[in-house]
């Protein structure tokens, strides 16, 4: 559980910021014998505070993008964000990773809390941030209720809070989730309606980025993801993660709304912008599903299409071990003889992984096709 924060006194007010400079200096730094010019170009500035709401505190860095991001993940630098316990007096990691910016959810309201950034290099050098300190807002009117009534399916109550104007319609939950989200997420077809007609964003993002279209793509409502498509949600959306919705229709296996997608004019071969995975690689990697590939794959899904290692949905399904995938693709025209970019094909990866049943099957495949002539 998080820990329990100091409110918000009368000396700060509600989402406004107090720096303090900790006691950390560079002399560990200077002591590990670099200068004094490189200890101050390390030193990062305080997280920047974005949007607070009486539940979330966003935090952004690297503003100025001093930091080139090239070669792997490994040779760049990598931040974590951490948060004070006030009654230990000590610091705890609540996010690390390459992104630069995080989303603290689940707070409480009116509330003081104290993050610092931390900055790591590839070697291990690391240094700290002066301390940002920023309260949460006042809880909105009614806006328990209000998500109560969407959570419960009570249409009746929600009526009763809209009609009385008191609470904002996109305002979150503790969570990061708006009414409209949850509802989608349900599969509550009449409430994502009334909140529509009271004047709800269809596009807004939770912390992890997802829109009420993703998360009802995801759940299998179809209703509902025609209703946010007629009001504006759109295909082209993504998460934090570069996915969009057909990415998280895939994982979540339901092809009636996979169909509809795709008639609809959702692109079959979206790329994600993290590991440069189409909805067909997804399920390579996650179910395994040949429903939903042999769906992707007639409404013409490459099957032989490369993510940013050089890796095939065939290599893909046999690294995890999805027999029956493995050989749908195979008689959909996959490729068995292709190599990633460390020169390894599909046979070595069941090889080096044990997938016995998968290996099998390739190998028995192999048998079968047509040996080269040679020419004299």
């Amino acid at each position: 559980m998080r820990s329990e924060a100091k409110p918000a006194g009368p000396g700060l007010e509600p989402g406004l910021v107090d720096r303090q400079i900790p006691q950390r200096t560079a002399d560990a730094l200077t002591s590990r014998g670099l200068t004094n010019e490189i200890v101050s170009s390390l030193k990062p500035h305080p997280p920047v505070v974005g949007k607070v709401t009486h539940h979330s505190i966003e935090l952004y860095w690297d503003l100025e993008k001093k930091e080139k991001r090239q070669g792997p993940q490994e040779q760049w630098l990598r931040f974590s964000i951490e948060e004070e316990d006030p009654r230990m007096h000590s610091y705890g990691v609540i996010y690390t990773g390459y992104s630069t910016k995080h989303v603290i959810e689940g707070l409480e309201p009116r509330t003081l809390y104290k993050f610092r950034l931390k900055v790591t290099s590839p070697s291990g050098e690391y240094e700290y941030s002066p301390v940002v300190s920023v309260a949460t807002t006042r809880e909105p009117v009614s806006s328990e209720h209000f998500h109560r009534a969407v959570n419960v399916n009570d249409e009746d109550l929600l009526l009763r809070i809209l009609e009385g104007g008191h609470v904002k319609v996109d305002v979150p939950n503790k969570f990061g989730f708006t009414a409209l989200m949850v509802a989608a997420q349900k599969g509550y077809t009449r409430l994502v309606k009334i909140l529509i007609s009271n004047g709800t964003d269809v596009n807004l993002k939770n912390g992890s980025g997802k829109d009420s279209l993703m998360l009802a793509c995801y759940a299998g409502h179809l209703d509902v993801v025609k209703y946010l498509r007629r009001h504006g949600a759109s295909w082209d959306a993504r998460d934090l993660g570069g996915c969009t919705a057909l990415h998280w229709a895939a994982d979540g296996g339901h092809c009636p709304v996979i169909d509809w997608m795709i008639k609809d004019g959702c692109e079959v071969d979206v790329v994600d912008t993290g590991s440069g995975w189409t909805p067909l690689m997804r399920v390579s990697a996650m179910t395994g599903s040949q429903k939903v590939a042999s769906l992707l794959i007639e409404a013409g899904a490459d099957v032989n299409v490369r993510d940013k290692d050089g890796k095939t949905p065939l290599m893909v399904a046999v690294l995890n071990n999805h027999e029956q995938l493995v050989q749908l693709l195979l008689d959909k025209g996959a490729d068995a003889s292709v190599k990633n970019e460390f020169g390894k094909g599909v046979l070595e990866m069941a090889r080096v992984f044990d997938r016995q049943n998968v290996l099998s099957l390739l190998e028995e495949r192999k048998k079968k096709l047509p040996r080269k002539s040679s020419v004299h």
